[in-house]
């Protein structure tokens, strides 16, 4: 018997039982349709994480203080501490103290409750200078930024995000308009233009005034010098190991530490962040995608098991086929082909599940799922590959039936 003719024959027999072979299919379909599924949401949220996390800017090192301790000698988390200061951001933007830095935006950052027009809403307000824009990557819709006479003077003016603007005025075309923070008067003088959310927080959502008025004016007390966060720019991508040199030495001269261990603030670069995000969520990924390889398993013992009841019921096929002198390798050959029919026809229709599931679940979940070329073509291989293994073992008892016996059976 020919290749095209086990072919023929395989195929009739799968559709001579429409109704088993499309059950049999069915437990194939939904485990490849699922690994497809699990692997490109694991890869969409690599993507919108890598992309959330690139929002803050490009070549950057993100400088946090260390942490606090309260009178009754409670230690608050990294990033609570007063250690930082403006001082300290005017020393690493000195291209004397660090030649490969190209920017410092310090901010000074507070959750407050912003009023307009009898409306409240509260948002996040950033004290910080005019390299702001140019290091967290933000531009201006509206109006403009404040300037560097606006900083030195303590002006009341704000720059708003659209989030912030519509929050409070019902549109973003709120240039010229007053708010008040901290029982203060703001003219706003600028919109931000949209940026999205970052890892937790919407970019949209925030008030950006000059870093000496948020010292004087909105914060003031004792840790008004102080700064939550200091963005440090490379001044090129090649340049960013050593502009992290330069910002370590830097500040552990300044604040009068010798050992890197015990330093009360911490640097941590934007390459950083991602390759832990990633390596997090492709561990997910890869566990998630083992969990739903488990339903290859049962639809592999599906097959296995329908093609046995398969041998059982032709029996006297097979026998009729071995008197006429049908080898045992081809008798194995067409339960083999059969077998793999049924495990590529799971394959293929998986996989085109998993692919218009994919397209359809980012508008349901608000999430990137990608759809991997490499995950398409081995799932379809693996479905094959199901059928084949999980066929041998009736294939091969079909192979082994005597004559004889069979052609006694009923």
């Amino acid at each position: 018997m020919t290749w095209s003719e086990t072919l023929r024959t395989g195929w009739s027999a799968v559709r001579g039982h429409k109704l088993r072979s499309l059950l049999t299919v069915l437990g194939i379909l939904i485990g490849i349709a699922a690994v497809i599924l699990t692997v490109g949401l694991g890869l969409g949220t690599q993507k919108d994480v890598s992309q959330q996390i690139s929002a803050l800017g490009s070549n950057l090192l993100i400088v946090t203080p260390g942490s606090s301790t309260d009178s009754d000698g409670l230690r608050g988390g990294f990033g609570t501490g007063a250690t930082l200061t403006r001082s300290d951001a005017e020393a690493l933007a000195s291209s004397v103290n660090a030649p490969d830095i190209g920017a410092v935006a310090p901010e000074k950052e507070s959750s407050l409750t912003v009023e307009a027009n009898d409306t409240n809403w509260t948002t996040s307000v950033v004290g910080t200078t005019v390299d702001w824009p140019a290091v967290r990557s933000r531009t201006v819709a509206a109006g403009e930024f404040f300037t560097a006479e606006d900083d030195a003077s303590g002006a009341a003016v704000a720059v708003v995000g659209a989030t912030t603007a519509t929050e409070l005025f019902g549109t973003t075309a709120v240039v010229g308009q007053q708010l008040t923070i901290a029982d203060t008067p703001f003219t706003i003088v600028g919109v931000l233009a949209e940026a999205g959310s970052s890892t937790d927080s919407d970019l949209d959502d925030v008030v950006v005034v000059p870093l000496t008025t948020a010292a004087d004016t909105v914060s003031g007390g004792l840790t008004r010098s102080s700064l939550t966060t200091v963005y440090v720019q490379a001044a090129s991508a090649d340049q960013l190991s050593a502009a992290y040199q330069e910002a370590q030495t830097l500040l552990l001269n300044l604040h009068g530490i010798t050992d890197a261990d015990s330093a009360d603030f911490s640097i941590d670069s934007q390459d950083a962040l991602v390759s832990t995000a990633t390596s997090v969520y492709r561990t997910l990924t890869v566990l998630l995608t083992g969990i739903a390889a488990l339903s290859l398993l049962v639809g592999g013992i599906g097959v296995m098991n329908i093609m046995l009841v398969s041998v059982t019921e032709r029996t006297r096929e097979i026998g009729l086929r071995k008197a006429l002198g049908a080898p045992p390798w081809a008798i194995r050959r067409q339960f083999l082909v059969e077998a793999a029919v049924l495990g590529l026809a799971g394959g293929l229709l998986g996989a085109v599940l998993g692919v218009v599931a994919a397209a359809v679940l980012p508008g349901v979940l608000g999430t990137s799922v990608v759809v991997s070329g490499a995950a398409v073509a081995g799932s379809v291989a693996v479905a094959l590959a199901i059928g084949l293994v999980f066929g041998v073992y009736p294939a091969t008892r079909a192979a082994r039936l005597a004559p004889i016996d069979a052609l006694r059976s009923e």
